[in-house]
């Protein structure tokens, strides 16, 4: 073998070496002739028996260092780094026989480039190619964490993309390197030569297997064990082997939980009761409650109604408190049992989450398992003294608390509210709202009219505490006949309002405006004007005044006479004459006129459908304070 390597250190050119060839081993051609150039062809014909990336036996002539020279029967010998060779291998010695990899003859500085280490992984890749093919079942150990995925060798090393690592995606897949695991191939690119695995689907085979032996076996009611995968805010999934069951947060503990967490944790070993099993969807509800009796079972011998108990708030809500009364058996406190007294607008203005409360049962819902608890029934109730306490003709104090168009709510105690309609608030004076006698925070003094405890409600009077003036002062100071000033106040198409003094107003009837016939009360008398007129008559039941401009005229012929001063047909019925406290229902009767009866039918058609409308508006305001009361004691 020659080493032009070491030719070229003495500086022999190529033609000079070829001419030493040919005298020391002359060639001849087809002819018998010598010819230098043959010796090219000897040469070409051994380069062309290797190809490039081609696989060849060679033999180790030395070890020189880190070198490994090897013969491949070529006209230049090839160095192998002797790294290529792993630590399970032996340690290469002259004479050793080798495959590897001719990857180029003859670089740019004479030198034949081998590897043993890509020989070795081609005869790997080959040898595995020969033995699996997709969907074989492979095991390798993991080598290293790459972009994407994993390196594992199964001879050659293969991809394992993150996604296929496990049926649900790790945090860190590099929690497997150094692990044995086993794999299903999913694809093999030979022209690559590229081998795609999967672990997931091996699993999710397996578990398919499983799955279908366990729903064929398992019924409800049965005790299972399964291991905790997957935990969410609602529950916690939990392993039977082979498929996954839902442990609900609901079906955790009797008693309350905020978290699963609390329960159970990852990878922790539960034993669970099958609820329930629906094969078509393959979805199983567990249980962990169930293993144990409902302490709902003997709530209602426990906790009768009426029962005093002492509990702990474990929540607090805008509708009511949930009080613990022991593990699993929680009430609610609606926010109108916690107090008689006291307007609440949150539970929170009264307990605490924590807080330890004495209730009273108060209804207990077995099948729903829900109970009602009370707290202002371990108090007495004020109500239940309140006839006592504010009897029929008392005088009471109390403080405005609200005003409304029909009357004022008066606090008399704290929880104790009664109502002032504005009918009774004057005996004289026609009021619209209550805000024009007081105001809301006024400390004033009632006289209770009626109590009625059962709907819990309080009936008071303001003008209840003096005399009534139309018993006494108003028909001794307005003797029919009596010729008085007043003020006009208000003018109508039937009559002129008079304001004889504060909060006391009189009717002065269309018909006793003058002596003539009156078409348009406007066109004699202006609001605001001072009048003199005579009384006519007072009606103390229906608390009004009639009255007249016609001064001169005395009281038995005005009686007699017809409102126009005619002389009344003798026999021909009395009609009725408007007048009073600014009221429109009719005052007083008169002999009817002929020659003025369609104006007084006229005026008591109006005056009928103005008392009509005033009565409807009285029942809406009085159904309106009972609803608000009614509402209030609620």
């Amino acid at each position: 073998m020659v080493d032009r390597n070491l030719i070229r250190e003495f500086s022999i050119s190529e033609e000079d070496l070829d001419a030493a060839f040919a005298e020391v081993m002359p060639v001849v051609d087809a002819d018998g002739e010598e010819n230098d150039w043959v010796l090219d062809d000897v040469y070409a014909s051994v380069s062309c028996a290797y190809d490039v990336n081609q696989i060849i036996d060679g033999v180790i002539l030395s070890v020189d260092g880190e070198e490994v020279l090897v013969d491949i029967g070529f006209k230049s010998e090839g160095v192998v780094h002797i790294d290529e060779w792993s630590e399970e291998e032996e340690v290469p010695k002259a004479g050793d026989k080798v495959q590897v990899l001719l990857e180029e003859v003859e670089d740019e500085f004479g030198l034949t480039m081998l590897s043993k280490r890509k020989a070795d992984r081609i005869r790997e890749w080959e040898k595995v190619i020969a033995t699996h093919a997709e969907g074989d079942v492979v095991s390798g150990t993991v080598v290293r964490k790459i972009k994407g995925g994993l390196l594992i060798n199964i001879g050659v090393n293969v991809f394992l993309p993150a996604s296929q690592v496990d049926i649900r995606r790790p945090s860190d897949i590099a929690n497997y390197i150094g692990r044995t695991i086993e794999c299903v191939i999913l694809k093999i690119d030979e022209a690559r030569r590229n081998i795609v695995v999967s672990r997931r689907k091996l699993i999710e085979e397996k578990r398919e297997k499983l799955k279908q032996d366990l729903l064929s076996k398992i019924e409800e009611g049965q005790i299972v064990k399964g291991i905790v995968k997957n935990i969410a805010d609602f529950g916690a999934f939990v392993d039977l082997g082979g498929i996954d069951g839902l442990l609900h947060i609901t079906d955790m503990s009797w008693g309350r939980i905020n978290h699963p967490t609390e329960i159970v944790k990852i990878d922790d070993e539960i034993e669970v009761m099958i609820l329930s099993v629906d094969r078509d969807k393959e979805k199983i509800a567990l249980g962990l409650k169930q293993k144990s009796p409902s302490p709902w079972e003997l709530v209602e011998s426990k906790y009768p109604v009426g029962t005093k108990v002492i509990g702990h708030v474990v929540n607090v809500m805008s509708y009511g408190a949930f009080v613990k009364l022991e593990d699993g058996i929680e009430g609610l406190v609606h926010i109108s049992e916690m107090s008689w007294t006291k307007r609440i607008n949150h539970p929170s203005e009264l307990v605490n989450i924590g807080d330890e409360v004495e209730v009273v049962v108060l209804g207990v819902n077995k099948d729903k398992q829900e109970i009602s608890l009370g707290m202002k029934q371990t108090q007495s109730n004020p109500w239940d003294e309140v006839t006592k306490k504010y009897p029929e003709g008392a005088q009471v104090k109390g403080t405005v608390r609200n005003l409304t168009n029909y009357g004022a709510f008066i606090e008399l105690e704290e929880g104790v509210d009664g109502l002032l309609h504005v009918s009774d608030m004057s005996w004289t004076r026609k009021i619209s709202h209550a805000s024009e006698v007081m105001k809301k925070g006024d400390e004033i003094e009632c006289l209770v009219i009626s109590v009625d405890e059962e709907r819990k409600r309080i009936a008071l009077g303001l003008k209840q505490l003096a005399s009534d003036p139309w018993e006494t002062d108003i028909p001794q100071k307005y003797q029919p006949g009596a010729i008085v000033q007043g003020t006009v106040t208000k003018i109508t198409n039937f009559g002129v309002f008079v304001e004889l003094e504060d909060e006391l107003e009189g009717l002065l009837h269309i018909s006793e405006l003058a002596d003539h016939k009156v078409e348009n009360p406007e066109d004699i008398v202006k609001v605001g004007e001072a009048l003199d007129v005579k009384i006519l008559r007072v009606d103390t039941d229906d608390r009004k005044i009639g009255l007249s401009r016609k001064l001169e005229e005395p009281i038995e012929e005005e009686s007699a006479s017809g409102e126009g001063g005619e002389t009344a047909t003798a026999g021909a019925p009395r009609k009725e004459l408007m007048g009073g406290t600014g009221g429109d229902a009719p005052l007083f009767s008169m002999p009817s006129e002929t020659s003025e009866e369609a104006a007084v039918e006229e005026a008591a058609v109006e005056e009928a459908a103005v008392e009509e409308e005033a009565t409807e508006e009285a029942a809406a305001e009085e159904a309106a304070a009972e609803e608000v009361t009614e509402e209030k004691s609620e």
